[in-house]
């Protein structure tokens, strides 16, 4: 039995989805006005590992990934510019043009994280229809009210608004959060359909003006498309509780009397020693500064695998460097293992052993621990180390066996007759010339080691 965290109940809950050995699963994706950092990527990397730990139980999930690609501002209070038409004026470019680059920019990054694509990506800017619908239908039944810059949606009308966050939201004090708009009748009300206010390249004709939609109603037309209403699971990051979330909660229950999701899981932030990582900041770091660095992109994965998904992980380049040896480490051990393990019930055992963390609301850190005590133990199995990784995603499937050029070997040879005259500073020249050529070269009791 899978074991789920639930932000909507605070409690940990046996899932159970609606359809037996099937899964609709809705995930949060990028604004794509410019590149996605770290911070963001490990949202979606705790993302892949809750879409694989389903799928490694049995499930068939439908996974479904929203691309905003117009209605985000640049204040989550309706107020500033929309963050596309902002790039494209920087840039110098289309918004479209800008949301293919980092569109395409994305999907680079999450592939050098071994994240699995959704099986639907969704743009925003392809259901401006369904979103207008949907605008309707709430104005019908009485939860929209007009002001100069749009049509809100009046939160007082819901009952139980806040209640992903824990909070009585419709309760709190004009200027207790934003400054409000004009014309708003309360603090969380928020826009479903913002007017033009100058040309766009971005704008759409509706019942209402010309305008665009508000960025909180894309998620709730697209997860009842593609998944029904309500579907099991919905994630994103923790930043996303307050108010996407909460907003999309309250639309599905005005228009439709129905829960949006079953379930909701939300990812903690990866931090800096001084705080949280974002682009206003200016201390971010992207896949390409990994690249630059020679880091493997799934080192970072692999740090991320060391943290709880609900706790908070502190980056910094020597835990990240960490990761990369232990990465390394857990690539040449796989390489090296054989499937050696001939007792099936061992086999079992161990796979049992894994199943129990990862089904623990995805605990990651003992699953790895367990992985390194196999190997610690001699117990590694090249066929367990695979299939742990069907969830781990470390790509050890594809680490190939090591072929060391002659060139280096010979290298490797006369260093190693140096060091035995006690000729240390040609050995350590030459062991810098095996550097060079992308080798290392490790002394240990059997001899040296070239990797």
């Amino acid at each position: 039995m899978i074991k789920l965290y639930n932000t909507l109940t605070r409690k940990r809950e046996n899932f159970k989805p609606l359809k037996d050995k099937q899964v609709g699963f809705y995930s949060c994706g990028p604004t794509v006005y410019w590149y996605a950092h770290i911070g963001n990527l490990r949202t979606y990397i705790f993302n892949d590992v809750l879409k694989r730990i389903l799928e490694y139980n049995g499930y068939k999930v439908n996974h479904v990934m929203n691309i905003t690609d117009v209605g985000h501002l640049t204040s989550d209070a309706d107020e500033g510019e929309d963050k596309l038409e902002k790039a494209a004026r920087k840039e110098k470019k289309t918004a479209q043009q800008i949301a293919n680059f980092y569109t395409k920019a994305f999907k680079k990054d999450i592939k050098a994280l071994n994240i699995i694509e959704p099986d639907i990506w969704a743009k925003a800017t392809d259901h401006i229809k369904e979103q207008i619908n949907i605008v309707k239908q709430l104005e019908k039944k009485g939860y929209t009210y007009r002001i100069k810059d749009g049509i809100y949606f009046d939160t007082s009308r819901i009952k139980d608004y806040g209640k992903l966050a824990g909070q009585k939201q419709r309760k709190l004090k004009p200027g207790a959060r934003v400054k409000m708009a004009a014309g708003k009748k309360n603090i969380t009300d928020f826009a479903l359909w913002k007017f033009s206010d100058k040309k766009r390249q971005m704008e759409w004709n509706s019942p209402w003006g010309i305008g665009f939609p508000g960025w909180h109603t894309e998620c709730v037309v697209m997860g009842m498309k593609y998944l029904g209403i309500p579907f099991d699971i919905h994630a994103g990051a923790i930043d996303l509780i307050p108010t996407h979330h909460t907003n999309e909660i309250a639309q599905a229950e005005a228009a439709f009397n129905k829960d949006l999701a079953n379930y909701w899981l939300h990812g903690e932030h990866l931090i800096l020693k001084k705080g949280k990582m974002a682009k206003s900041e200016g201390n971010i770091v992207l896949i390409n500064d990994l690249i630059k660095k020679q880091i493997n992109p799934l080192a970072f994965r692999y740090l991320c695998l060391t943290t709880h998904y609900r706790s908070k992980l502190t980056f910094s380049w020597e835990s990240l460097k960490a990761s990369q040896n232990a990465l390394d480490n857990l690539c040449e051990k796989t390489q090296m293992s054989k499937s050696k393990i001939q007792i099936k019930s061992k086999i079992q055992k161990y796979k049992k052993e894994f199943l129990n963390y990862i089904n623990n609301d995805l605990d990651t850190p003992k699953a790895l621990a367990l992985m390194w005590n196999l190997i610690k133990e001699n117990k590694a199995d090249k066929e367990l180390l695979l299939d742990f990784d069907k969830v781990l995603g470390l790509g050890l499937d594809k680490v190939k066996k090591q072929v060391i050029p002659k060139e280096i070997k010979e290298l490797a040879k006369q260093r190693e007759k140096y060091r035995r005259e006690k000729n240390f500073k040609k050995a350590d020249q030459i062991r810098k010339q095996i550097k060079k050529q992308g080798y290392t070269i490790e002394d240990t009791p059997g001899g040296p080691s070239i990797k």
